[in-house]
């Protein structure tokens, strides 16, 4: 039964992951460069660019992020090295790095990222120009964590297949 609870906690961590750190390098693929929205984009609700940032906002990724964060305490707790991890002890501290990497840009979402997106998208009343800061503020938001995912896939991987970096 353990072993079925591990693959199946595995298999969700990992699509979890593809669809939230996935959305980030969409994100970073399709718009490699920063256009701040304008005034004129975020006043006109039925402006091709609002309409495309909203097209863009889905509760999808950002679900996916707690379902991947999750997924992945309940593989540390399931194999008996939470604990190990979270205090960075041991060999265990290879996939603790990860794990604070991940709950720092699981934090960076939810707390700076979908806030200030809210504003942007005129889900949370802000003024105008407040919105036009938002949007640059959800921009390094969201690259901040596409390059923290670099280390975090990093240590993840070499958790399980790099002793040879940590012994």
């Amino acid at each position: 039964m353990d072993q079925i609870i591990d693959f199946l906690l595995r298999w969700v961590h990992f699509f979890g992951g593809i669809i939230w750190v996935g959305h980030n390098y969409a994100s970073m693929i399709q718009r490699p460069a920063f256009r701040p929205p304008s005034r004129e984009d975020l006043g006109d609700e039925q402006s091709p660019v609002y309409m495309t940032l909203l097209g863009r906002e889905h509760g999808t990724f950002r679900y996916a992020a707690i379902v991947t964060w999750l997924t992945g305490v309940g593989m540390l707790w399931q194999r008996g090295v939470l604990l190990d991890a979270v205090s960075l002890n041991g060999y265990q501290a290879v996939i603790g790095i990860g794990f604070w990497i991940g709950t720092l840009m699981l934090a960076n979402l939810w707390l700076v990222l979908w806030p200030n997106q809210k504003k942007v998208l005129g889900f949370a009343p802000a003024p105008l120009e407040e919105r036009v800061r938002c949007a640059r503020i959800t921009f390094l938001s969201s690259r901040t964590n596409t390059m923290l995912s670099i280390p975090l896939l990093f240590f993840m991987a070499a958790s399980q297949h790099g002793t040879a970096l940590f012994v």
